[in-house]
Formats: structure tokens, sequence, C-alpha cells
């Protein structure tokens, strides 16, 4: 009787053990994580399934809100912003969730006119301040998924902000050189990797199984899985391409089918690196000493007291699955 017994709690020990492998941070630390996104919405197709991932995920994420940023592909700043606004809505948060222009230049052509009110960036950059001097015993995630400019201009006007902040950018293939967010803006590396905020990489690296490339979407998959996803709105959406939709799964399934050179696979880059702030056990987080790029290559500096984090080896599988999860039970923001 007595080894039943043992044998029964041993059962129940693993089970609970089991099924609280999967659990995200904000489940395990009781509270929910604070997230404002940073993106180049309009560039390609891994932005708008961030921006649903994680506002579908408001079990785990107080969402501040979202600002935009220009790269070089996807038109003007305002082409940027009207994609954020068209996810926004598809997901049925608008205006809930407010959405703020950023940096249509670089780092280096903005940060002497911080002190004039109306400098490049400006909504966003002020946007971003305001809600780290929120009070409140989180910190707040800055998660950039484009280039590094509208943060590291809020750091620089305001660096009271840093001890509230956690910066996690999906950027770089370090240690090879190289990467769109990257290239797009090398000036706003120097001064987020020389300051004293909590920096963390998440490796993108192309072509490689050990960064976010490898965290793949099928087409075929999209197809099957994504038509008629998320909430219905009554009022439609004219979609990037043409069209209307009253969902963002629909509009998921035409971003991929019209994606340029009409790929039957693409990475979700950005959305995997929203995926990894939800649950850190979906990569490899590793501590480094601050490395610094100069002269087209990343120099190691292994006597730096300055650490930062990379994330590498994702598990895209696990990934893949949460992101169709979320997608069929989708959790909106109060």
């Amino acid at each position: 009787m007595k080894t039943h017994f043992i044998l029964i709690l041993l059962i129940c020990f693993l089970f609970i053990q089991c099924g609280s492998e999967d659990n995200t941070q904000s489940e395990m630390t009781g509270e929910k994580i604070r997230v404002l996104l940073d993106t180049d919405a309009n560039n390609e197709l891994d932005d708008q399934h961030a921006i649903a991932y994680m506002i579908f995920n408001s079990q785990a994420f107080d969402v501040e809100g979202i600002t935009v940023n220009r790269t070089r592909n996807g038109g003007t700043i305002d082409d940027h912003y009207k994609e954020a606004e068209r996810i926004v809505k598809l997901c049925s948060v608008y205006p809930q969730i407010e959405i703020y222009k950023g940096a249509s230049g670089k780092y280096s052509e903005i940060v002497d006119h911080l002190d004039e009110p109306d400098f490049d960036g400006h909504e966003a950059v002020n946007f971003i301040i305001e809600r780290a001097k929120v009070q409140d015993d989180r910190k707040l995630v800055l998660l950039p998924v484009g280039k590094l400019t509208n943060i590291a201009l809020a750091l620089k006007k305001d660096p009271s902000i840093i001890p509230n902040v956690r910066v996690v950018w999906l950027g770089t293939n370090y240690p090879d050189p190289g990467e769109y967010n990257f290239d797009n803006d090398i000036s706003a590396l120097d001064p987020v990797l020389e300051s004293n905020v909590e920096f963390e990489m998440v490796m993108v690296r192309y072509g490689k199984p050990s960064g976010t490339d490898a965290v793949k979407a099928y087409l075929s998959d999209f197809q099957q899985k994504m038509p008629g996803k998320g909430p219905h709105i009554s009022e439609p959406v004219t979609g990037r391409h043409g069209g209307t939709f009253t969902n963002f799964g629909d509009y998921s399934v035409d971003l991929f089918e019209k994606f340029r050179g009409s790929p039957t696979s693409r990475p979700l880059f950005d959305m995997a690196a929203v995926a990894i702030v939800k649950n850190t056990d979906w990569a490899d987080r590793v501590v480094i000493p601050a490395p610094k790029f100069e002269n087209g290559k990343w120099i190691e500096r292994p006597d730096n007291p300055r650490k930062v984090v990379i994330w590498e080896n994702f598990d895209r599988d696990a990934i893949m699955q949460d992101f169709y999860n979320t997608m069929e039970n989708y959790h909106l923001p109060e």
C-alpha cells in the first residue's frame, strides 16, 4: 500500500513537471510582460505577424503601444504607419493600441537635433520615453524589430529611462557582418552598446540554422491554417496589395501569396523575437562581453565588463506551433 502511494505521488509530480514545460515567462512570474514594439511594419511580412502574435498573446503581454520606423524597403514612414494601423484594426484593438511615427533617417543624422520640438521621429521617441517613465515595478521591454534608431534616440534624449527598460533587438548576423536591420542604421548600434541599458540581440544569421532565419513558415501551412483566424471586424480594411479584409488570418495569407518572388516559405524573423520574450525556453541565451563594430567587422572585447545577451538556436517547431495555437485561441487585451 505504501509503495502504491509513493508511486501515485511520483506520477503526479511528473505530470505537473511535464505540464509546466511550456509555461510562459508571465505565467512563471505571475505577472504580464510590458512590451512596446518598434517596427518597420511595411517592410515585408514578418512584422505584421509579430504585431498580431503580440496582440493575441494578451495573457502574456501588456502591450504599451507600437512605434514605427522607416527602412529602405516599404516606402515612407506613412506607409509603415498605415501597415501597422491595418494590423491593429484587423486584430480588433484600434484605436485602443496606439501607434506613433518614428525616424525616417539615421541616428547620426538626427541626434544633434533632439532639442528641436519636431525632430525626425519625435512622436515615437517621446512616446517611448513617456512609457518608460510610468511608475511600474516591471521593466518595459522595448522590442525593436527594425533598425535601432528610435530606441537609440530615446536613450540619448533621456538617459534616466535606462534602468527602467530592457532592449531586445531583432538584428545582426553576429559574429558576421551584415543583416538588414543592422545595415539600415549602423550608427544607432554603438550608442546602445556603449550605454548601460539591458541589451539583448536576437540573431538573424541568414541561411544558418542558429538564427531566426530558421524559423520558417510555409505557404501551404498558411493556406490551410490561417484563413478566417482572429476576431472578425465589421468595417473591412483595405490591404497593402488591394482587396478588403475583415480578419487577420485572411490578410496573412494574402501577404504571403503576394510577397515578392512568390516564395513557398519565408522566415518569420520578427515573430520569433516576440516569441522568445514570451518564453525564453525557445532559444539559447548566451551572455557575452559587449563587442564593437568597426570598419565593417565585429571586434571582440573579452575584458569588457559591459555584458550583453545574444539569442540563438531557436526552437522552430515550438515557436511555430505556438504561433498557430495563438491564431486559433487568441486572447485580446481587456
